[in-house]
């Protein structure tokens, strides 16, 4: 038996543990009802608390987001594909600071950064908003790393959970126009442990 995922083999059934491919020994049921080897997936826990095949999240997951603020205004600006209604403009801001031992480069400075995004007033949209609240508070919408668009190191990035920084230019322009996104970014969160459920 195994204590790290095995990343290359195939279950031979259900009796097989899917974490070492053996025998399942100690069995340990999970809440989504996937069984491991109790050592296997206590194992995978230790470094992220979701089950390897449904990724269903077991316990809270806490990210590495720095120290910031989310603060929410509500406008009477649409968006388009949602003209019937207002938008909820989100302010993210986070002052310059230390990387702590969570992050790639303990001991190095990153630069502050501040980022707008925007949902529709809607009921799906408050719904998307609360759960971006509760992600945020779980650390989880920002890190400390290599941005992806102007490849510096050491600096805020998203982590993830994309968001619409523009009201306008559709899904290129990171703006609406994007009549699946709500949906998508629910995904998203689901995928981090974040539902309404919990």
């Amino acid at each position: 038996m195994a204590n790290t995922p095995n990343t290359g083999g195939v279950r031979k059934s259900t009796e097989d543990c899917a974490v070492c491919l053996d025998k399942i020994q100690e069995k340990k049921t999970l809440k989504c009802r996937h069984s491991f080897c109790s050592a296997c997936i206590d194992s995978v826990f230790k470094f992220k608390p979701a089950c390897p095949i449904c990724y269903t999240y077991h316990g809270e997951y806490k990210g590495t987001q720095p120290e910031g603020t989310m603060t929410v205004m509500r406008s009477w600006q649409t968006l388009p594909g949602f003209e019937h209604c207002g938008s909820i403009v989100i302010q993210y801001s986070f002052p310059a600071g230390i990387q702590g031992p969570q992050h790639p480069n303990p001991g190095v400075r990153y630069s502050g950064t501040s980022r707008t995004a925007f949902l529709p007033a809607t009921e799906e949209g408050e719904k998307v908003l609360k759960l971006l609240k509760k992600a945020f508070d779980r650390r989880l919408i920002f890190t400390v790393g290599r941005s992806v668009t102007t490849g510096l190191n050491n600096v805020i990035t998203w982590n993830d959970i994309h968001h619409k920084t523009n009201m306008a230019g559709g899904p290129q322009c990171f703006g609406y126009p994007d009549p699946d996104y709500l949906s998508r970014v629910q995904e998203e969160l689901r995928l981090k442990g974040v539902t309404l459920d919990d």
